[in-house]
């Protein structure tokens, strides 16, 4: 999934956990980047369309929130870049991760640890039940 630079900020925008119209987000954007309400009218369009935003109409207006945190976004992504790019998607991704896991730190690697690590105990007990 690609995304522009404007959607981009409209979602950070929203992972704030902001609800919000169209005017609303234009006045948000008008200060920092200009453009018009109906650049973000069809950007959040446009964000619905592809899942990443709810709406819901109230009045003569929809009001927008984000379909789907932050995390969950990224793993989407990650997931879509495995099945787009490989045959065998779960080897590409780990040797992606691999090639990206040198630039961790200390803390995130111990992190990781510990999410793996949970994540092991939870699949222990479901085979338990």
């Amino acid at each position: 999934m690609q995304l522009g630079e404007l959607e981009k900020q409209v979602l950070q925008y929203f992972w704030k956990g902001r609800t919000a119209d169209a005017k609303s987000v234009h006045t948000h954007f008008e200060k920092q980047r200009g453009g018009t309400l109906n650049t973000i009218q069809s950007t959040l369009d446009r964000l619905y369309k592809k899942g990443l935003l709810r709406r819901e109409k109230q009045g003569h207006a929809f009001h927008y929130q984000a379909a789907m945190d932050r995390q969950a976004f990224i793993g989407k992504l990650i997931e879509g870049i495995g099945e787009d790019y490989s045959a065998d998607p779960g080897s590409t991704l780990i040797a992606a991760f691999s090639t990206f896991s040198e630039k961790l730190s200390d803390e995130q690697i111990e992190a990781l640890e510990k999410l793996i690590e949970a994540r092991r105990e939870a699949d222990a007990e479901q085979a338990d039940k």
